[in-house]
């Protein structure tokens, strides 16, 4: 794993050697990203679940491509059909591919397709290469096995959300961090629209108090590994 890039709401993108991985690849209609449809381009999406902000644009990124989509069972038998190259798996399941181990964990949340189609449970996903790991939690809720994933991976970098409403929250974030035992702790999915519009400073200062590392990152902002 070379780079960690933060594209706007919950979309990472990471590179890997000659590898490119987006994360929920939310991008026409999010007005917080910082690149445009056109001149995207990847080989690997990676879902954690089906609704629209997260499913984003990846028939589009795609669909006819050399590109694999890895999601849960329901997400990908849905791409299948769509004609989109997929790789299913599951909640606990792991699979090694050419830039790193993928691992599902837990999340708790909701998840259908923006056709409403139901699309399974929706995921974390641990990302382990070499000696780094990161986690990106998707959407979810505080829940307690939380203090598990961070027993049995050694995390380097935990994307969490903090906007509210929909998920948790700046408090609740907090203490995800703290069952998580990741080196540093990045928020994710807040502030795209009015209803999740959280204070990430407050969070980072939150963050802090309790001995952790925080970075803030704006839309392109990278992480060199």
């Amino acid at each position: 794993m070379d780079r960690i890039i933060y594209h706007g709401h919950s979309f990472i993108e990471i590179k890997h050697k000659n590898d490119t991985v987006y994360i929920d690849p939310f991008i026409e209609g999010n007005p917080l990203c910082d690149i445009n449809l056109a001149d995207s381009s990847c080989n690997y999406i990676i879902l954690t679940h089906g609704h629209g902000d997260h499913f984003g644009d990846t028939v589009t990124l795609s669909k006819g491509k050399d590109v694999k989509v890895i999601a849960t069972a329901e997400l990908s038998y849905y791409l299948d059909a769509k004609g989109v190259k997929t790789h299913a798996m599951n909640l606990g399941g792991a699979y090694d591919f050419p830039f790193g181990r993928v691992k599902l964990t837990l999340a708790h949340h909701s998840s259908s397709t923006p056709d409403g189609t139901y699309a399974g449970d929706p995921a974390g996903i641990l990302i382990t290469s070499g000696s780094k790991t990161v986690f990106h939690s998707g959407d979810t809720a505080l829940f307690y096995d939380m203090k598990l994933i961070g027993e049995t991976s050694k995390i380097d970098y935990a994307f969490l959300p903090i906007g509210d409403n929909f998920t948790m929250g700046v408090d609740d974030a907090v203490k995800a961090a703290e069952y998580l035992k990741a080196d540093t702790i990045v928020p994710v999915h807040y502030n795209t629209f009015d209803v999740i519009r959280a204070d990430a400073h407050d969070f980072r200062r939150k963050i802090e108090s309790i001995g952790k590392k925080c970075l803030v990152m704006n839309p392109g902002d990278e992480i060199k590994l």
